[in-house]
């Protein structure tokens, strides 16, 4: 799990500080598919969801806090969490942003290696999802916090 200080996960050796985390799975979504529909083009934290030289993605918060900051190697496009999605709990998936369906079709399901700019916060992802836990998916991500 990342959550703690250093750890071993999938075979690789993850610390907090400038990680380089190789083989994570990535997928994509856009704010038109039907689960996501309801929310807008809004990322689960309020905000417009981005697609700009700071790009939104989704995860699980218990892996990858909100705020956490990363750049797919070979990308020259940050990322942030600032969603998730209730596929994303238990995984290690990032779900990528991408602003229409014929971007997040391309996309596709790629396995990639990311560095890790900033890792955000655990606190944070708790204070936005206590409020939230009628979810199931929601109350096993803070339960996941609270464990770590």
């Amino acid at each position: 799990m990342l959550a703690s200080c250093a750890s071993t996960s999938g075979g690789r050796v993850v610390s907090r500080k400038g990680t380089r985390i190789t083989g994570v799975r990535t997928t994509a979504y856009t704010h038109s598919e039907s689960d996501h529909i309801i929310y807008g083009a809004r990322s689960a934290v309020g905000n417009q969801l981005k697609y700009g030289v700071v790009r939104s993605a989704a995860a699980d918060w218990s892996v990858f806090p909100v705020g956490t900051i990363f750049q797919i190697e070979g990308s020259p496009h940050i990322y942030q969490v600032d969603d998730y999605g209730s596929a994303l709990v238990g995984t290690n998936t990032i779900d990528i942003y991408q602003p229409t369906r014929a971007h997040m079709n391309a996309w596709g399901v790629r396995n990639v290696n990311i560095r890790v700019l900033k890792w955000g916060s655990f606190s944070k992802s708790v204070a936005i999802l206590k409020d939230r836990q009628a979810y199931g998916h929601v109350r096993r991500m803070v339960s996941r916090i609270s464990r770590s």
